[in-house]
């Protein structure tokens, strides 16, 4: 359990320094079990400019549960959230 906090820790520091993007993590999402089980919430508030508000509000223009994660994002879903996020 610690070893996939710390490495969820790592993910979200990350994001946070802009060396991994979403798109990334919606691909990794698929293979990598520590970042599949990430809840898409805490990853979007991880991303740089975009608070908790923002991501909430990103979440319900997708269509995205609060409690969803990354692997179970649907196509549309995923699109939708990428077209957003490039608007932000």
């Amino acid at each position: 359990a610690a070893a996939s906090r710390k490495a969820r820790a790592e993910i979200k520091e990350k994001l946070k320094s802009g060396s991994v993007t979403f798109a990334e993590l919606c691909d990794q999402s698929e293979t990598d079990e520590v970042v599949g089980k990430m809840k898409v919430l805490s990853v979007l508030e991880s991303l740089p400019r975009v608070g908790k508000v923002k991501a909430r509000n990103l979440l319900e223009h997708a269509g995205v549960s609060d409690t969803r994660r990354m692997q179970g994002l649907g196509k549309n879903q995923r699109e939708k959230l990428l077209e957003k996020l490039a608007e932000v």
